[in-house]
């Protein structure tokens, strides 16, 4: 009853995964049960390990780096306040370190300029570079690089 071993280690290292989320275990259990597999059809000891190392490997080579690049990318999407930054606006009063008011989005926003040196007068298109609370932080269209 090899096959019997290779479930529970398959079950013990998935625990294992369970409890540390590193996805290193859940791969080394996957390879564990392609060896109970493997064990389960009759052949020995040897063609068991060298099955649980193929799998292991396989799996560590090829889909570990896979999700971690997937778990590593920005949503596509951005909510609230956040899909705002880069829209374009409108000057509606003129924008200073301080105050000032633009359309984005049909909807009038407080602002400022994001470069507080700068003084944008009304009808200027702008680029939002930041929210802040109700305030969205702005740079002229024609300043960027």
């Amino acid at each position: 009853m090899p096959w019997f071993v290779w479930l529970a280690a398959a079950a013990a290292l998935g625990v294992a995964e369970f409890f540390t989320l590193t996805l290193v275990f859940g791969l080394l259990a996957g390879a564990a049960l392609v060896a109970a597999v493997v064990a389960g059809t009759g052949i020995g000891l040897l063609g068991q390990l060298v099955a649980l190392a193929a799998a292991a490997v396989g799996g560590l080579a090829l889909v570990r780096p896979l999700a971690l690049r997937h778990l590593e990318q920005q949503p596509l999407t951005r909510e609230g306040s956040d899909a705002l930054i880069g829209r374009r606006a409108e000057v509606v009063q003129e924008v200073t370190a301080t105050r000032g008011l633009i359309k984005l989005s049909g909807e009038e926003w407080s602002a400022r300029a994001f470069d507080e040196s700068l003084v944008i007068p009304a009808g200027t298109l702008v680029d939002v570079m930041e929210i802040e609370g109700a305030t969205a932080l702005v740079y002229p269209r024609e300043l960027l690089p």
